[in-house]
């Protein structure tokens, strides 16, 4: 499946701008893992992409992702994806195998944390935002309280990255995609 129609799939099903914010930063950490680990781009950017299409349709977790998963497989995604999307979700019980199924669990969470911390700066910018920021705001557990950090932890933890190394991978990675994910960008 190509981005184009994954993000067309994105678009028809999710409505809230910030749930499709996170499955465009989740998209930018799997490409950029994937090139760093010489893996195939299109697929990890799009299986991160449509991780969460069908939160806003079936908004438990006695059918998110899993209920979704028989219409991406109506519109032509591939297995691979699909089990890397079950697999992103504890509760389904769909061991993490590949590399890929890893980064992806490892890079769902993180992003919401990192866009948080950005979103707090005074340049409101993921271009200035250090892990030493991130590192401040990760112990303070009333900061974007939504965020699992048992879940980032155990993620870096599986992929076989220090956490503080992914941390800082994965805010490189979005930074491209800054004004796409609602933060300013400095300027040069």
């Amino acid at each position: 499946m190509q981005r184009e129609q994954a993000l067309a799939i994105v678009r028809e099903f999710v409505k809230n701008e910030n749930l499709v914010r996170h499955m465009l930063a989740v998209e930018a950490a799997m490409r950029f893992y994937a090139r760093k680990l010489g893996e195939d781009e299109e697929l990890w950017a799009v299986t991160g992409l449509l991780h969460d299409y069908d939160w806003e349709i079936h908004p438990t977790l006695d059918e998110h992702p899993q209920a979704g998963i028989a219409l991406l497989r109506e519109r032509g995604v591939s297995e691979v994806i699909l089990r890397g999307i079950l697999s992103h979700a504890e509760h389904t019980g769909v061991p993490r195998i590949t590399t890929m199924e890893k980064a992806l669990f490892a890079c769902d969470e993180i992003t919401g944390l990192i866009t948080a911390a950005a979103l707090v700066r005074p340049s409101r910018s993921l271009d200035d935002l250090k892990v030493k920021s991130v590192k401040k705001k990760w112990k303070d557990k009333a900061f974007a309280a939504g965020v699992n950090r048992d879940e980032v932890a155990q993620g870096a933890e599986e992929f076989g990255i220090e956490l503080w190394e992914h941390i800082g991978n994965v805010i490189e990675a979005m930074r491209p995609i800054g004004t796409d994910l609602g933060l300013e960008t400095l300027s040069q």
